[in-house]
């Protein structure tokens, strides 16, 4: 039975005929001294540099190895990258070991940047193992051979590598940048629902995920259907991810706050190691690259509109509790079942009391102790009955013209327009980010001296375009609504009546601060429960402060003095 040559199958894929093989050495198994034989090391960047020149590579090798009398032991190829120090190259580190390990004395490279663009750091080490074991490097193209003096040119071209990197970087990312400023897809994995045809450079709905993505995803998370909810009734459909596996929580937030799914051009910020060297991964979701206008660039089809994927990132964002971090995450919560949480205060400690079932109880006692406070409970269900009773007695006394009930019905408009609300938060952050680039424009100019005037007033002039559309679209969206339709009293009350528990909870919070329950005087306390909470509103100084200038208006003698109209 012949043996086969282990790097065979290899150098099938690469498109070479046996006949081939046969003609450059490459067929039979190497036998000799290690001074006799040779590992040849051949390396590409990207599938860009088509198989067609590695087969050429492997030829050059080839040429010179048989015209110094050495027979190729093995072909070692791989598709990585050679600058970057996360990536792991194994075809490289197995033909280096070959050489330290005595199995052959000679290493061929194609040319030094195939073998390395990390600068002498990596080439020198190589070379100082080399020397120890009395073998050599040898460059192809560029003539050189490490045992002949050739260590200090190596040297040279391997630096020659390493800042050429910098230059394809900077075309890769100049190229980049115009593409999506554009509106390009810059490549990658598109999100779920959506592909980009080759060639295109556009978004389009995928056929065979689009209709899922859309009324099993999307819509059911602008009806406020939580993604654990989702997620299970994906699963149990039989509907799998793209990659076939199961549907988690996670991976539809992921989705839904990926500025991709709203057919936009993400501006993502790229992953770092424990050095602050880049990696090949960039952070999940971001926010949309903006043009020159301060608008979102589109990059085609979505599966939702940019105002729909604005209001599932508030509505997912409302669930996550500030505080509770994994990592650079913020942990959900479970969607709203009380009116109270979050504005109940335990008298002993005045700390947020929380959900326990069938009560509220005191949160500091639960989590950390009878040491740091003695707590209290009280049912749940009477006090959210007395809350009701004291809410609806606050809005009915309410004047029209009252400051509060205007208050309330700004906050009421907020929480029903959430989408809005991340808008402004998300123009003012871009505003705040625009003016910043023009005080480091000015300082590059006027103190760096390191940019002609030419070159600052084009980039001055775009980036005030910029400033003066973001500002514009900040002063449209804090316009105030029109609340004539919610600033009557019994409307207000009205629109309580309609609500569920997420809505009364958001009406409670727009007309309170928090509302604190007086402890029981004892065991088996009958005092009602209304007696009992003490609330805290909102703008009663602001009321209270109006309606004393108004009584002072129609009875100025009980005052002691005069307003200033009447004098």
């Amino acid at each position: 039975m012949t043996m086969e040559r282990d790097d065979l199958s290899t150098l099938r894929a690469l498109g070479f005929e046996d006949d081939e093989l046969r003609q450059l050495g490459l067929w039979d198994v190497p036998t000799g001294a290690p001074e006799d034989l040779a590992e040849a090391y051949i390396r590409r960047s990207k599938k860009r540099d088509t198989l067609t020149t590695v087969r050429a590579h492997v030829r050059d090798v080839c040429r010179l190895a048989a015209i110094e009398g050495k027979a190729i032991r093995h072909v070692w190829f791989e598709q990585r990258s050679a600058s970057k120090a996360h990536v792991r190259r194994e075809e490289f580190e197995n033909a280096n070991q070959a050489v330290l390990d005595g199995h052959s004395k000679t290493l061929y490279v194609w040319k030094t940047d195939r073998l390395s663009r990390r600068g002498m750091g990596q080439v020198g080490l190589l070379l100082d193992g080399f020397g120890n074991r009395a073998a050599r490097l040898v460059s192809v193209i560029e003539g050189l051979d490490s045992s002949r003096d050739g260590r200090t040119v190596f040297g040279v071209l391997s630096e020659r590598a390493r800042e050429e990197v910098k230059d394809i970087s900077l075309r890769t990312k100049t190229g980049g940048d115009a593409h999506k400023a554009e509106g390009r897809w810059p490549g990658g994995v598109t999100p779920y629902g959506l592909c980009c045809p080759k060639g295109s450079g556009k978004l389009e709905h995928n056929p065979a995920e689009y209709r899922y993505a859309r009324t099993l995803i999307a819509e059911r998370l602008l009806d406020m259907v939580t993604p654990a909810e989702i997620a299970n009734d994906l699963n149990e459909r039989g509907v799998p991810t793209r990659h076939g596996k199961k549907w988690r929580a996670q991976t539809v937030i992921n989705l839904a706050q990926s500025p991709s799914w709203a057919g936009l051009i993400p501006n993502r910020d790229r992953q770092t190691d424990e050095f602050g060297m880049p990696l090949d991964k960039w952070h999940r979701g971001g926010d949309p690259l903006l043009g020159a206008d301060g608008h979102p660039v589109r990059a085609g089809k979505g599966v939702v509109t940019f105002e729909e994927w604005e209001k599932i990132r508030a509505i997912i964002s409302g669930r996550s509790r500030p505080g509770t971090t994994i990592g650079d995450r913020t942990r959900g919560v479970r969607k709203a079942a009380t009116i109270m949480t979050g504005v109940l205060r335990c008298p002993h400690c005045n700390g947020p009391m929380g959900n326990g079932g069938r009560n509220y109880r005191c949160l500091a006692r639960v989590n950390q102790g009878k040491s740091v406070c003695q707590g209290i409970a009280t049912m749940r269900e009477r006090v959210d009955e007395a809350m009701e009773e004291l809410w609806m007695n606050r809005i009915l006394n309410l004047s029209p013209d009252s400051f509060a009930i205007h208050e309330i019905a700004r906050r009421w408009l907020s929480y029903q327009d959430p989408e809005k609300e991340a808008r402004k938060r998300s123009v003012g952050a871009a505003l705040d980010n625009a003016v910043g680039r023009v005080m480091k424009l000015n300082k590059e100019f006027f103190i760096g001296g390191g940019m002609d005037e030419e070159q600052f007033d084009a980039l001055r002039e775009e980036l005030e375009t910029q400033i003066a559309s973001l500002k514009a679209e900040l002063a449209e969206l804090s316009r105030d609504a029109d609340l004539s339709a919610l600033v009557a009293p019994e409307a207000m009350a009205a629109v309580w009546e309609g609500s569920g528990i997420v809505g009364r909870r958001a009406l409670v919070q727009a007309a309170l601060k928090s509302v604190t329950v007086k402890p029981p005087k004892g065991r088996g306390d009958k005092t009602p429960i209304l007696d009992r909470l003490v609330p805290d509103w909102r703008d009663k100084k602001t009321d209270a402060l109006r309606l004393g200038e108004e009584f002072e208006a129609v009875e100025p003698s009980r005052t002691g003095r005069v307003p200033e109209a009447a004098a």
